[in-house]
């Protein structure tokens, strides 16, 4: 499978693991977008619900909607 691309190609992306309500889904995303998301997503879930990795990203699906988080 083809990876997208990140929207700012001069950040790492990082691997968001997130579970809600017990569905676990995986996630590649720029870092400043995963940042804005973890911040998003604490105000109305669980904060503990999200685990921000590093290293490969293969494989996995862009966060959807990253662009988003990154504009104001």
């Amino acid at each position: 499978m083809d990876k997208a691309i990140s929207p700012w190609l001069d950040e790492p992306d990082v691997h968001l693991s997130v579970n809600l309500h017990g569905i676990r889904m995986e996630f590649a995303a720029c870092f400043t977008a995963a940042f804005i998301f973890v911040q998003e997503w604490s105000t109305h879930y669980r904060p503990n619900a999200i685990t921000v990795l590093t290293g490969s990203t293969d494989g996995l699906v862009r966060l959807p909607g990253e662009r988003l988080y990154l504009e104001p």
